[in-house]
């Protein structure tokens, strides 16, 4: 079976919601919002099969926004992906999920649905509204009831990080069917939120112990930030594969490998989280945007500053994003890998 090529589709800015640490609205909260038309969805829709088809791939479509519910066209384009029998899953809100929807997600093929909590109650509703803590278990239980697997996605900064084990325990209470966490990414000259090295090392020791702890519950754990890799290398249980191919990319970050972002203006970037506009999808081939010079650039491992000379090169790479966020520069040695390169 072929492998997934994943696109990150943002099929419109808005929301009604401002979390605090939303990348769309952080720098300007005056910004012009766009909602892509439904004829051009259709558009990228068969671009992405082009491409697909040009690569031996499936595409996988992780459908967001802003909140993606709100699109006025929204169940339309699920009904296009059930029928192309294209796999998808959606990031959104829990707030316009009821039993009706979630069953109509589920007729429609959504594999999976991404909610967030970023730290227990009080922290989470800092960020996001008063209750919204509470919705969100909420609707964990009614996504799931209906069929649809409940994924929680966690934002780690120095506001949450002490949260984390025990919101791990709440996840795995809920019956969570998939967790994962991913780091801040700085914008501007924010660096209020800075996890050192040893503190984010620490955290993976005791993120690690709960997943041990919870390794035969129903919930799921997705080891996400490639930092991990580095830390299962050092505890002994990721081991470098002998008779390595030359010059192949076996794990790590997929920027410029298996991904790219699409905006609602129809933008691609080789990441959403940092400036790496690469294309257009309304007036680019998909194909010929992934094999450009532009997304080459996002291929040069070689350049990486301190990961270049690491042994985990082809593995790791910790998260070129928040090395951007930091420097302005995705090649500036991770902010948070502890590895000391002689």
């Amino acid at each position: 079976m072929a492998d997934y090529f994943a696109f990150q589709w943002h099929i419109l800015d808005d929301c009604d919601q401002r979390c605090k640490h939303c990348y769309i609205f952080a720098e300007d909260n005056n910004k012009e919002l766009h909602t892509m038309q439904f004829e051009d969805m259709k558009k990228v829709i068969d671009n992405a099969l082009r491409m697909c088809e040009k690569t031996n791939r499936k595409p996988y479509f992780s459908i967001t926004g802003g909140d993606p519910i709100l699109h006025p066209n929204f169940w339309d384009l699920l009904e296009i992906l059930h029928e192309k029998e294209i796999d998808y899953s959606i990031m959104g809100n829990p707030f316009h999920l009821t039993d009706e929807v979630c069953k109509r997600l589920a007729d429609l093929g959504c594999r999976q649905y991404q909610l967030s909590l970023d730290g227990l109650r009080r922290t989470h509703d800092y960020f996001r509204k008063p209750g919204s803590f509470d919705i969100t278990l909420e609707k964990i239980k009614t996504l799931q009831d209906a069929g649809v697997r409940a994924s929680i996605m966690t934002t780690v900064s120095s506001v949450n990080i002490d949260e984390m084990p025990r919101l791990i325990d709440v996840v795995v209470q809920n019956n969570v069917g998939l967790f994962s966490f991913a780091r801040y990414c700085p914008t501007g000259d924010d660096n209020d939120s800075h996890v050192t090295p040893e503190e984010y090392k620490r955290l993976l020791e005791k993120v690690w112990e709960k997943y041990e702890e919870y390794k035969y519950s129903k919930t799921y754990f997705n080891l996400k930030d490639h930092l991990w890799t580095l830390f299962l290398y050092e505890k002994g249980l990721f081991k470098i594969p002998e008779n390595l191919k030359d010059d192949v990319i076996y794990d790590g970050c997929n920027c410029g490998n298996s991904h790219m972002t699409i905006l609602p203006t129809g933008d691609v970037f080789a990441c959403r989280r940092m400036d790496s506009k690469v294309g257009n999808v309304l007036t680019d081939e998909l194909f010929d945007i992934f094999t450009s010079d532009e997304m080459d650039e996002y291929r040069q491992f070689e350049n990486f500053e301190k990961c270049s000379k690491c042994e985990l090169l082809r593995f790791c790479r910790g998260c070129p994003a928040v090395s951007y966020g930091y420097t302005n520069d995705m090649y500036s040695a991770d902010p948070q890998c502890w590895k000391v390169i002689a």
